[in-house]
């Protein structure tokens, strides 16, 4: 297996599209799709943020705070990625 990093990102899949948090190096990203929304030091402001409509809008003038997304991160999928 050698160097490689074991990382994910947490999904949520609404009828508008998919909503994700992704870590970084310096912390954390709440998507749209592919559209970086904003930039947190801890995942549970991100998605505080996130489910209160408190980050950057996306392109397609959704109000995330409309979009059903849990306010539980259990509820969310956590999805591998290497």
């Amino acid at each position: 297996m050698g160097n490689e990093t074991q990382s994910g990102r947490w999904v949520f899949y609404t009828p508008w599209g998919v909503f994700s948090i992704r870590p970084n190096d310096d912390g954390f990203a709440p998507f749209f799709e592919e559209e970086n929304l904003g930039w947190y030091q801890t995942v549970s402001t991100a998605l505080d943020d996130l489910v209160g409509g408190h980050t950057f809008t996306p392109s397609n003038g959704l109000d995330t705070s409309k979009a059903g997304l849990p306010d539980d991160l259990s509820e969310w999928t956590f999805v591998w990625s290497w």
